[in-house]
């Protein structure tokens, strides 16, 4: 069930993601929260830094620098996140996680879900288009991402 500010974080991340595709990257972006109060944020930059693992979720975990504790965080992401950064999650013991987009790319709910991370579809229909939309004008940097 999302809160009121979840539905800000959601809509954050999918601005982050704007920003990126903006910038001619993937329109990825992330948010990290503790309850009401926004930590970092972040976006792709693997097109704009030549980064390989400069993924949504890496950059705002970047951001954020070090925690003491992830554990009472939320990280909000535009996009299902990839292993690399489900295998993040759940290195940084992050509990909680909300999806803006399960639809154009996922896979890796299930292995969030048994490692005990609370899960949740928000199915942001602004952040599926706009996933949808970059898919169809790129696919070519779309598979460079996935490793297709």
């Amino acid at each position: 069930m999302l809160n009121d500010w979840d539905h800000e974080f959601v809509e954050r991340a999918f601005l982050e993601a704007k920003k990126s595709y903006d910038q001619g990257g993937l329109p990825i972006g992330s948010v990290l929260a503790r309850g009401p109060e926004l930590i970092a944020s972040g976006h792709n930059q693997r097109v704009q830094k030549g980064d390989p693992i400069a993924h949504g979720e890496m950059d705002c975990l970047r951001n954020a620098g070090r925690q003491k504790s992830y554990r009472d965080l939320t990280l909000y992401t535009s996009l299902s996140p990839c292993m690399m950064c489900s295998g993040t999650i759940v290195q940084f013991k992050i509990q909680r996680l909300i999806i803006n987009d399960t639809k154009t790319f996922g896979g890796n709910e299930e292995f969030l879900k048994q490692r005990g991370v609370e899960l949740i579809d928000a199915a942001h229909q602004p952040s599926i288009s706009q996933m949808e939309k970059f898919i169809s004008e790129k696919p070519e940097l779309w598979n460079e991402d996935i490793m297709e």
